[in-house]
């Protein structure tokens, strides 16, 4: 009885299943696309109660990105924590803009490692994964590899986001 019964439900869900997806299918095409975000940044580290660390950043910087269709700009926050003369960032949170206003949301996490060279630090293993959009990007998902650096005196850096994505095309 108890079998009998779930299997009258599961069909009909499946069945509606197959057929959002049929629909979504239908109604457009998804696509693999390249994203590169290049740029200058400028990040302003201190206090933040919402960070574990209580220590953490403020991001942003200017740029260009092929997918997003030229000019971009960016806002990102994360927390640090220091790990001897290595800083770790977690629980990022960026926003990249194109100059229409469309926007791509992704998450991000690494570490900064010193260069030997003043105060120059570069980022090692770290990540993004984008979590979705406004307008054109609302539908997108994807991820990939963040590279750059920055004086950790000045704040002054430059940041590269790397990867692919998957967009609905309409």
């Amino acid at each position: 009885m108890f079998t009998s019964f779930l299997r009258t439900i599961a069909r009909p869900a499946a069945a509606t299943l197959l057929l959002a997806a049929s629909a979504a299918a239908s109604a457009g095409n998804w696509e693999v696309q390249t994203l590169d975000v290049e740029g200058v940044l400028v990040e302003a580290v201190g206090p933040a109660d919402r960070c574990l660390s209580k220590f953490g950043g403020t991001i942003s910087g200017h740029g260009t990105s092929n997918l997003m269709g030229g000019k971009v700009v960016f806002i990102a926050t994360d927390c640090i924590t220091p790990v001897g003369p290595l800083f770790n960032f977690s629980g990022g949170k960026f926003i990249v803009m194109t100059t229409s206003g469309d926007q791509i949301y992704a998450n991000y996490s690494g570490q900064m490692v010193p260069t030997g060279v003043g105060a120059q630090y570069v980022f090692s293993g770290a990540t993004f994964q984008v979590t979705g959009g406004t307008g054109k990007f609302s539908k997108v998902t994807g991820g990939g590899t963040l590279t750059g650096g920055e004086d950790m005196i000045t704040g002054a850096g430059t940041i590269k986001l790397s990867g692919r994505v998957l967009s609905f095309k309409n």
